[in-house]
């Protein structure tokens, strides 16, 4: 029984104070506000401003009996649903039955009243009345719940719209901090020869020097420019899948369904066929469709929200849990506002209600839905390689100094889990300065870009190499004690030497001096010292004459 707290209503009908006194003595209880009326006219006002749980009403009355009162009650939209009971001293026969029951009584009482059965009655209605306030509360409540989810889910559906353009404003806007951070320097150098070419233009010796670093640029800018074209523009704009904009040369999309209905796949069936470059694929099941979607590449998911074995939540969820990210649209019952925010919030793109399904609605759900997901996998791809941009030197290709600060601390740290040695080198190369005075900048980035190259083919995967700044590089070798990575760098350190570096047609040669610390050299583990000591370690080896390796003391 649904619990109230405030009492209900009742109302008393008879023209008899004395049969009034007795109902209400009967009856009187903390439970029940009693409400007594003489005449059929008196009851017919009362009804008007209570909320009665039930009225018992005498059939005998001078004026209007009990009939007429009661079919008046049913021709009336606020009273026609109380319940009535008859109570009569007027005879059982069934006629008289009949005409309470025509009139709208739901039972008979007939005097002199049994109390026992009075009060069980009673209380049967005023349990039914308590039931349908709580059910029209409640009623009221939903409503007002379901009103802000259709709101709510508006709003959803006007955001997914901008959303769209703000996903793909934001890859834009990725794409050109990318491009303005890779730019820079040789846009940088373009500039300061086109300054120097003005300044020397009396000079015809120095032109072609000049020239050479302007065409160097133009190359490194084309270079970049190309591997920035790897976002294609053209891949995130808005999807088109009518029939008038099938292309041949484009694979067809291929949709799953997931849907037990036959019903309600041959609606969808139907309406994507004017869709000309779409295959439509079909599952019953959630288990079937998520077996399908592991196994087949599938551009797009429409699931009913209610399978045999789950619900779409449940797919979604495990979608999630499996990393499948194909966009998904759930179609819902009939105005169904709950399940349709409870789908947006688990990560469905859209929702369509089954009553809502149209060519021009699925069309564009699809559109919006697939238009979403690339830019998502695009801003994804956008984000990695403006992070690798961040961490990466742009002339060499190797990380820069501050992956490497980031970086050591953590090599450290595995190094002592493991309880192995590790080894750091830093690398400077030799007389770099007259490169660049003698044959330019250009030449000199030629040779940091080579060196780079080289380094990345020398070190092991396990280990890390690094643009430390200008023409010094570090190199953090893993499980490497001391004396190991001498003999490894005194290999690289050869290697170099025998090379021949060529610009403008002019070959020329490079060594590098190299200074190695260790963590059991130093028996520490700290980061700082590990660099301080190879740094002095390098010093050393320039200062007896370069080309050579020095270990730390």
């Amino acid at each position: 029984m649904v619990k109230q707290t405030e009492p209900v209503h009742i109302l008393l009908v008879d023209d008899k104070p004395a049969n009034l006194l007795a109902l209400e003595s009967l009856l009187e209880s903390p439970e029940v506000v009693i409400i007594k009326a003489t005449s059929g006219n008196e009851a017919l006002g009362l009804l008007l401003e209570y909320d009665f749980a039930l009225v018992l009403l005498d059939v005998q009355m001078p004026d209007m009996d009990g009939f007429e009162t009661a079919e008046l009650m049913r021709s009336n939209e606020k009273t026609r649903d109380i319940p009535i009971i008859f109570v009569t001293a007027i005879s059982k026969e069934k006629q008289h039955i009949f005409k309470g029951y025509e009139s709208g009584a739901v039972d008979y009482l007939f005097k002199p009243l049994d109390p026992h059965i009075l009060i069980s009655k009673v209380k049967v209605f005023m349990d039914l009345h308590r039931q349908r306030l709580w059910i029209e509360k409640t009623r009221r409540k939903l409503e007002a719940t379901v009103g802000k989810l259709k709101q709510a889910n508006r709003k959803i559906l006007e955001q997914q719209k901008a959303v769209i353009e703000e996903e793909r404003l934001k890859v834009l806007l990725q794409m050109a901090g990318a491009t303005a951070h890779e730019l820079n320097q040789p846009l940088t150098g373009l500039l300061g020869t086109i300054e120097l070419l003005q300044m020397d233009r009396k000079a015809p010796d120095k032109l072609d020097a000049h020239i050479a670093r302007i065409a160097e640029a133009g190359r490194r800018i084309a270079g970049i420019v190309k591997k920035i074209q790897v976002i294609q523009l053209a891949d995130i704009q808005p999807y088109q899948i009518a029939a008038e904009h099938a292309n041949a040369d484009i694979p067809p999309l291929r949709t799953l369904s997931i849907e037990d209905s036959d019903k309600d796949f041959h609606v969808v069936e139907s309406l994507v066929k004017a869709f000309g470059n779409l295959v439509l694929l079909r599952s019953k099941t959630l288990a079937d469709g998520l077996a399908l979607l592991k196994s087949n590449p599938v551009d797009l998911v429409l699931a009913g929200f209610y399978l045999p074995d789950g619900t779409g939540l449940d797919l979604l969820q495990r979608m999630h849990a499996e990393g499948i990210e194909t966009p998904v649209i759930v179609i819902t019952g009939k105005g169904d506002e709950m399940i349709a925010a409870q789908v947006i919030q688990a990560g469905a793109y859209d929702y369509l209600p089954k009553d809502q399904l149209s060519e021009r609605s699925l069309g564009q759900a699809i559109n919006n839905s697939l238009t979403k997901s690339r830019l998502k996998k695009e801003s994804r791809k956008v984000m990695h390689q403006i992070a690798e941009m961040s961490i990466r030197d742009v002339l060499t290709g190797l990380y820069n100094r501050r992956y490497f600060y980031e970086s050591l601390d953590r090599e450290i740290s595995r190094a002592g889990r493991t309880r192995s040695d590790m080894s750091f080198c830093m690398m400077d190369l030799d007389h770099f300065k007259s490169i660049n005075d003698t044959m330019g900048h250009l030449a000199g980035d030629m040779v940091l870009a080579e060196f780079g190259n080289l380094l990345k083919e020398w070190i092991r995967q396990s280990d890390l190499a690094c643009r430390y700044g200008g023409e010094e590089f570090a190199v953090i070798l893993s499980d490497t004690d001391i004396h190991q990575a001498v003999g490894v760098c005194e290999r690289f350190r050869e290697t170099l030497g025998q090379r021949t570096f060529y610009y403008n047609q002019t070959p020329f040669h490079v060594t590098v001096s190299i200074g190695i610390s260790s963590l059991a050299a130093l028996t520490t583990t700290s980061g700082e010292m590990l660099v301080r000591a190879a740094d002095e370690a390098l010093y050393q080896a320039k200062k007896l004459g370069r080309n050579r390796i020095v270990m730390c003391q």
